[in-house]
């Protein structure tokens, strides 16, 4: 991966919560814990499981920099989203701890040397992970999110 394409999804990453944001903004209250798409989370769950997922991913990203080959560990998002109740709770708390994750890993990532962007881990469900690789999957993620929270408003509106 180039220096310009890392730089480009630098800047995708840091608009996430944004976009998040966009999605949300103006959302029905009392469709945020609705399921009008079968076998999809609620808005709320999304925004749940963003909080979960960019946490973690946070801490992935910090092992491969600092820690030898280290094992990155996958997890049941599913079961997450059942275990932690993710409908029941408000999503506010979970909105600013999604935030807070990126805007203090967006400085680590613009700051990475070219020693940083080869370093390996293995991941437990994806085996060789390195930091682009989870560059080009989160860069990615909280846009596909923002896009099922705008799919969930449609859904309700049509419903």
């Amino acid at each position: 991966m180039t220096g310009e394409e890392r730089g480009a999804l630098i800047a995708r990453y840091a608009g996430g919560v944004r976009e998040v944001e966009a999605a949300l903004a103006g959302f029905p209250v009392a469709g945020l814990t609705a399921h009008p798409i079968a076998g999809k989370w609620s808005a709320r769950e999304i925004v749940h499981h963003l909080a979960d997922s960019e946490t973690t991913s946070a801490i992935r990203l910090r092992r491969l920099l600092a820690e030898t080959r280290p094992v990155i560990t996958g997890y049941d998002q599913d079961l997450w989203a059942v275990r932690f109740r993710y409908n029941e709770r408000d999503h506010a708390p979970a909105m600013a701890a999604f935030r807070a994750a990126r805007e203090n890993t967006r400085p680590l990532l613009e700051a990475m040397s070219e020693a940083d962007w080869v370093r390996e881990g293995w991941h437990t469900d994806a085996g060789l992970y390195t930091p682009g690789t989870w560059l080009r999957i989160y860069a990615a993620h909280a846009h596909g999110h923002a896009d099922q929270i705008r799919r969930l408003r449609e859904a309700l509106a049509a419903g």
